[in-house]
Parts: C-alpha cells; sequence; structure tokens
C-alpha cells in the first residue's frame, strides 16, 4: 500500500467536492410587459423591442423583438421592423433578423413575462453598472410609444423593481432585478 497517494486523492476529492457545493448564484432580469386592448375599427398586434442601453445610450443587449413572422400579401413582416424608430436606428438595421432566442412573433393583447438571466447570451457579458431597460412599441394604423426605467446590474446585493405605465400602445411595463 502506497501512503503517499492516499492523501492526494482524498484533497482531490475534497477540493472537488467543496466545488459543487458551493451556491450557484446567478444575476435575474424579469420584465412585464403588456399590450392593452384597444377599441379600434382596425387592430393590428403592435411590434415591439425591449432592449436595455448602457449610460451612453448605446444597445448593450437586445432582449426581445416581437413582429409579423410568417408572409403576407406584402411580403414577411421584416418590412415593418423600421416602425421600431429607436430600436431600429441603434440595434436594428444592423441586425440579420431572425435571431435566435430574441425574436419572435407578435404577441395579442395581456401580460407577458420575459425573463433572463446572466448565463443567456443576452447578459453574459453585461458588465456592473447604470442601465436603462427600454420598451418600444409601434402599430399599423395605430401609433408608437417608447418607454424607459432605469436600473443597476448586478452591483447590489438587494433586488430592485421598476415601472413605467404607457398611454397607448403599451400598458404597464415591470421590471425586477435579482443580483
Amino acid at each position: 500500500m502506497n501512503k503517499t497517494r492516499l492523501p492526494v486523492t482524498v484533497t482531490v476529492t475534497l477540493a472537488v467536492g467543496a466545488l459543487f457545493a458551493l451556491p450557484a448564484y446567478t444575476a435575474e432580469l424579469q420584465i412585464s410587459v403588456e399590450i392593452p386592448q384597444l377599441k379600434v375599427a382596425e387592430y393590428h398586434r403592435p411590434y415591439v423591442a425591449v432592449w436595455i442601453e448602457g449610460a451612453d445610450q448605446k444597445v448593450a443587449a437586445n432582449l426581445s423583438v416581437w413582429y409579423q413572422q410568417r408572409a403576407n400579401s406584402e411580403g414577411h413582416g421584416t418590412k415593418w421592423l423600421p416602425d421600431l424608430r429607436q430600436w431600429w436606428r441603434k440595434s436594428g438595421r444592423s441586425l440579420k433578423v431572425p435571431v435566435d432566442g430574441v425574436t419572435g412573433p407578435t404577441k395579442p393583447a395581456g401580460k407577458h413575462l420575459l425573463a433572463f438571466n446572466d448565463r443567456q447570451p443576452q447578459l453574459a457579458g453585461l458588465a456592473p453598472g447604470e442601465y436603462t431597460l427600454v420598451v418600444e412599441a409601434a402599430r399599423e394604423v395605430g401609433g408608437r410609444e417608447l418607454l424607459k426605467i432605469p436600473f443597476r446590474w448586478a452591483a447590489k446585493p438587494a433586488a430592485q423593481t421598476g415601472t413605467a405605465q404607457g398611454s397607448s400602445e403599451l400598458g404597464a411595463i415591470a421590471l425586477t432585478v435579482k443580483p
């Protein structure tokens, strides 16, 4: 029996075991986007973009873009993405849609929940600091609306919340940040 190998094996086993025993902390971003029920003669679901801007007002992360994804008589729904003016100018025109994990179909009236964590590609490179959640909606034969909620990412030990209330194309927007 070789006694010099036993302590090495035990040490490695303890180190690996301790590694797996550490809690897995994950920063989370939860967003609730409300699309109001509008009583209008011709209703079309809005295109919606949700993104994060840094203090420099440049796009730090595209979180979600909802647009018409099936072809119609006018072609693919990407034709109308420039109607999301702020998002389009800052990020949209440089993206090749669809973007896996970001783009999706338009949503009906109601509350829609989005959840992200720092292990997902959208937030993986987001450094601690001051940011703004931006939600923009545009609707054919309708209006356009932009809401912003400032927040701090992964720097404070306590959870944060923020809200904004739309007046036409968007309803209540709620943000929860859990470090």
